[in-house]
């Protein structure tokens, strides 16, 4: 009886991406800030700013989201 042995394929290696700690702080800031300004803005307006003149359709275009992070209307 002979028994035989084939060796295992090793796995290959993944390539993972060459991203330096600055580039993901840069990233990482940039992020943070449009996500400040993004809340910034959705919070500031309440339908008394007007962004294009006399009416509102900032704040009923985003007048959901108002709600949904916890700002009042009204």
């Amino acid at each position: 009886m002979s028994v035989s042995i084939q060796a295992a394929e090793q796995p290959r290696a993944l390539a993972l991406p060459t991203a330096s700690a600055a580039d993901a702080a840069l990233w990482l800031t940039a992020t943070v800030l449009l996500a400040a300004l993004a809340y910034y803005f959705l919070g500031y307006d309440q339908g008394a700013v007007s962004v294009f003149g006399s009416d509102t359709h900032v704040h009923e275009f985003v007048h959901d989201a108002r709600h949904f992070l916890g700002f009042p209307c009204h």
